[in-house]
């Protein structure tokens, strides 16, 4: 179906979200050189200081009103998980494209309704599964035909921000941040690049989850993991391992993926981003990311020489630029959709699943 949006000669972006990922977000739309038209955030004082930090054009009263404003082509929805669907159903309503935080929902069907009611109107809708726009992941995903018949895949993704009982966020409450913590905010991210890097799905799970704090400052007894260990096999018959943890002691976002074949393997490492490692049994090296010698898959996510870092900001900077890319019509390969953000709520379901049934899962 051909997309729609509203036409203006610039693109009109508003925010709702005054947190951290609202301001990373207002970061990039700037980057981009879209008009940062409006912010609505919980409150009107929060939304009038976001707008004057950020450099709105103004502060809206309710997420409600910017919605419905008319001012604007695109929302990006930066709030808590319980209000992505209801907001960001709306906004499609209101004709809307939409860049949505994951989780897309706080759950497998709402979040599948999200991605049809997107196609349904022929309405365009982004999740940031930003890690994608690593140079060097990139890098991987053009070097995995050479290396043969996948086997093993394995990795995760650790950090250490709720590791202590004083350590809190409105995250570790299913009520707000849908039933699975660790696995729907930082598993999600891992299990889209296995999927992004290898071409292939990963097609049943099996899982265990667990509470390491059982008491926080607000929350008691805590009701989300800490951590989940889970074992998978892909579609095509490779095997995974993945360990995520959100208490994982002085690990503060290692995102580790190796991917290992009968001819190679390739494995990238958040920490050390401007690196690949490349193995094969004769001797294995260090790839740097470098525009000169990079695949023309990598290239143009490599705007900087060699020995000058690129980051996380410009992973975020380069997804909002395909985003609206994508809204003129041409969508840039590797973009990820709404169809994205559903299918990650469905590996998020199955991991939940098999840790409380013990047995392995669909996906």
């Amino acid at each position: 179906m051909e997309t729609k949006r509203r036409q203006s000669p610039q693109i009109r972006v508003g925010v709702v979200g005054t947190g951290f990922m609202g301001r990373v977000h207002a970061r990039s739309i700037r980057q981009s050189g879209a008009r940062l038209v409006g912010v609505a955030g919980s409150t009107g004082e929060r939304a009038a200081e976001a707008a004057a930090a950020w450099g709105a054009e103004r502060a809206f009263a309710s997420a409600e009103a910017l919605i419905d404003s008319g001012a604007i082509d695109v929302i990006h929805v930066c709030v808590p998980n319980h209000l992505h669907a209801p907001l960001t159903l709306k906004a499609l309503d209101a004709g809307l494209a939409v860049v949505c935080e994951k989780p897309l929902a706080t759950d497998a069907e709402t979040a599948a309704l999200m991605a049809a009611r997107a196609s349904d109107e022929g309405l365009l809708g982004f999740v940031p599964f930003v890690y994608r726009f690593h140079p060097m992941v990139r890098e991987a995903r053009a070097r995995v035909r050479d290396l043969g018949r996948l086997s093993l895949v394995q990795g995760g993704y650790l950090q250490d921000w709720l590791l202590s009982p004083e350590d809190d966020d409105w995250r570790v409450d299913p009520d707000l941040g849908g039933p699975g913590r660790v696995v729907g905010d930082i598993g999600s991210h891992w299990c889209d690049l296995v999927e992004f890097v290898t071409g292939d799905r990963i097609a049943k799970v099996s899982a265990q989850t667990a509470v390491v704090v059982p008491e926080r400052a607000t929350h008691a007894p805590v009701r989300t993991e800490d951590v989940s260990t889970v074992q998978f096999t892909t579609a095509n018959g490779a095997l995974g391992t993945a360990a995520v943890s959100q208490v994982a002691p002085g690990r503060k976002n290692r995102l580790f993926l190796e991917i290992s074949g009968a001819e190679g393997s390739v494995a990238f490492d958040q920490e050390r981003p401007d690196w690949l490692w490349v193995g094969g049994r004769e001797g294995s090296q260090l790839v740097q990311r470098d525009p000169a010698s990079l695949s023309d898959a990598a290239r143009p996510y490599s705007p900087l020489p060699a020995g000058h870092p690129l980051g996380y900001h410009d992973c975020f900077d380069a997804f909002v630029a395909d985003a609206y890319t994508a809204l003129g019509g041409q969508v840039p390969d590797g973009l990820p959709t709404f169809a994205d953000g559903a299918r990650a709520a469905v590996i998020t379901a199955a991991v939940l699943e098999s840790a409380e049934t013990g047995g392995w899962v669909l996906c």
